[in-house]
């Protein structure tokens, strides 16, 4: 069934889903067994291929949440992920859809989860956002820049509550490495250093130089490729290697930039730094180099990259992945020294701060205390319920992937750009701002 044939048109949805509330549904005992709590908040899923099946199963593990619904183009990870909904629950009771705008005219779902390919953030966030359903979405935030703002303009104007998949921020090492530097330790920050990945991982273990083919009878190839430009079905383009083509993902700089750079932003969100919040926070000078595939190339992403950012009161941030001088993770250089952390652990100029920040959190007498999060899935299950903003909200993961949108732009373009973060906008560049949309493949649209 094409986009086209389907019944459900965008308007009919709206209509149906505007009529669900705002707050967590009391769900009756027959939905959700007898045995079960009646106070649930209902969560649908949108995307269910690799992140998409980790995220179903953190939140399944939370006592509180009720999957009742998944959305999938691809009918073998629909099939196998309803039915393994319905076996942990001991029912029949999760229903899958093809189409998530089936999912979204659910007045009884609260809340959905987006862990679809980058080009496919955007429209159903944008549509649970006006449905009012509380989201979670897996980073980047979206494919293109303009298509961030929209998504953080419907859930503002929608007041829905977002947490971005940016987990590292729910990590005691980040937590505590940023709080060491939002606490003056290394003093005046002068530098970021972001190392992220360089290359290309082979995801799905296909290689880069298959063949056109037919896509599998079990997928809806038109649906999945959506808002993109439509090309021939590749399975070395497909599932999990889509990230290294620029029609669906942004390589291995925006892969990441959700994460480090997130981190990078958290820890220069101290009115001390003139930076601003982290939901405000961005650069004022973009440059950048990158080594490119041919664009014909099946994974045509850079493989090589730098993006240097100048950022107020003369901070650097670097931005890099392939470059041995930036260390991966993030690093925060000042003028008493610096900090370091990444996922295996994390690292200061003086050992002894690591014991101090740890004592001075238990003690409570931090200038700068940062939430101690009970896990990613489950701060944002809590933030439902209270209405109170998550770790990553959808104005910072906006913020958190600027510097890589800019950094791409720069790259193609070959020259500087001056960004007014205020505005959010390019200045003096009309070839390098059409660069921060691009047009929708009929009939999706924003």
């Amino acid at each position: 069934m094409t986009v086209q044939e389907h019944r459900v048109s965008r308007r009919q949805v709206l209509k149906v889903a505007l009529a669900a509330a705002s707050a967590p549904a009391i769900v009756p005992a027959h939905v959700l067994g007898a045995d079960a709590p009646s106070n649930q908040i209902v969560m649908g899923f949108i995307g269910v291929g690799w992140m998409g099946e980790g995220n179903l199963e953190s939140f399944l593990r939370e006592k509180d949440c009720r999957v009742v619904a998944i959305a999938d183009v691809d009918e073998s990870h629909l099939k196998a992920n309803v039915q393994r909904v319905n076996e942990r629950y001991g029912n029949k009771d999760c229903k899958g859809y093809k189409d998530f705008r089936d999912l979204l005219a659910r007045a009884d779902i609260d809340a959905v989860c987006i862990s679809t390919p980058d080009h496919w953030h955007s429209i159903p966030a944008v549509m649970a956002a006006k449905a009012k359903k509380d989201i979670y979405c897996e980073k980047p935030l979206s494919h293109t820049f303009a298509e961030g703002v929209a998504m953080v303009e419907a859930v503002r104007a929608n007041g829905r509550i977002w947490q971005t998949g940016s987990w590292q921020r729910s990590v005691p090492d980040f937590r505590r490495a940023t709080e060491l530097v939002l606490n003056g330790y290394i003093g005046k920050v002068k530098r970021v250093e972001v190392g992220l990945p360089s290359g290309h991982a082979d995801f799905a273990g296909t290689g880069d130089k298959c063949p056109n083919s037919d896509p599998p009878k079990e997928v809806d190839y038109n649906f999945w490729i959506g808002p993109a430009k439509m090309e021939p079905y590749n399975r070395c383009r497909f599932h999990k290697n889509w990230r290294w083509n620029y029609n669906t993902g942004g390589g291995q700089l925006m892969d990441w930039i959700g994460h480090h750079c997130d981190i990078g932003h958290w820890g220069l969100s101290n009115p001390k730094y003139g930076c601003g919040p982290d939901d405000q926070i961005g650069p004022l000078e973009v440059s950048a180099t990158a080594e490119f595939p041919p664009k014909t190339a099946i994974w045509n992403t850079a493989t090589k990259y730098r993006v240097t950012c100048k950022y107020p009161n003369g901070i650097e941030v670097v931005i890099a992945g392939g470059h041995g001088d930036i260390r991966g993770g993030t690093k925060w250089i000042g003028e008493l020294g610096w900090v370091w952390v990444d996922r295996g652990g994390f690292e200061t100029s003086k050992p002894e701060w690591k014991k101090d920040i740890r004592e001075r959190e238990k003690k409570g007498d931090l200038e700068v205390a940062l939430y101690n999060s009970p896990g990613h899935q489950r701060e944002f299950l809590d933030s439902i319920r209270s209405r109170k903003r998550t770790l990553t909200p959808v104005e910072v993961a906006h913020r958190s992937q600027t510097p890589g949108h800019l950094g791409y732009i720069a790259s193609v373009v070959g020259r500087t750009l001056k960004w007014d973060a205020a505005k959010q906008q390019i200045v003096g560049d009309p070839e390098a701002t059409k660069m921060l949309s691009k047009v929708m493949r009929a009939p999706w649209t924003l």
